[in-house]
């Protein structure tokens, strides 16, 4: 017998959704519970890589430390900055256990790339702020999300069945390629921007 349980994603945590009516929640197992059991329990525990890797542009968030000019001239001032992305997926849970394992070595032989769980930037932004303004430097990594469907075998009927799917995983992380983007802005410091770093 085969059961079948979809995640549909709310923000970065999936819901499980049954497709097979079930008698009672405490009948079926959750996305957690099943992909726990992912070669922790099971005969075999596969994912099922599903359409080609999508590649898109993190949202940028302040990096590094303002600069204030508080002097009467122009300035060229420098932001030194680090920035750390790290792998999420829409289940809400840790890939460092089995299941992550899976999907990293299934990745990598069906893209051809390895996953990348986290990637730190780190560089120094140069700033030209006018004078009574306040710099900032923005930064955006390149990300990659793949997607697909895990498929669960257990020995031993697991919540009354032998095969289960979690279907609609969706995992993202840090592109290999990273060309991230980085921007800046500068804008009138408030009056107490002026009292707190100019004196």
């Amino acid at each position: 017998m085969m059961k079948r349980i979809a995640m549909s994603c709310v923000s970065a945590i999936g819901a499980a959704l049954l497709l097979a009516p079930p008698a009672s929640a405490a009948d079926e197992p959750t996305v957690r519970e099943l992909l726990e059991k992912c070669n922790n329990g099971t005969d075999s525990c596969v994912f099922h890589p599903s359409g080609e890797v999508e590649y898109y542009q993190n949202t940028s968030e302040e990096v590094g430390a303002p600069v204030f000019n508080c002097t009467d001239k122009e300035q060229m001032m420098n932001v030194a900055w680090s920035d750390s992305t790290a792998e999420s997926n829409s289940v809400g849970l840790s890939m460092s256990t089995s299941f992550g394992e899976v999907f990293k070595v299934t990745f990598k032989a069906t893209y051809g790339h390895e996953w990348r769980s986290e990637h730190t930037e780190s560089q120094t932004t140069y700033i030209t702020v006018r004078p009574g303004e306040v710099g900032q430097v923005y930064h955006g990594a390149k990300m990659q999300k793949a997607k697909g469907t895990y498929e669960l075998h257990f020995e031993d009927k697991f919540y009354d069945h032998y095969i289960w799917y979690v279907n609609d995983f969706e995992a993202s992380g840090p592109a290999d390629d990273q060309g991230g983007t980085v921007t800046q802005s500068t804008r009138p410091m408030t009056d107490e921007e002026k009292q707190a770093n100019c004196g």
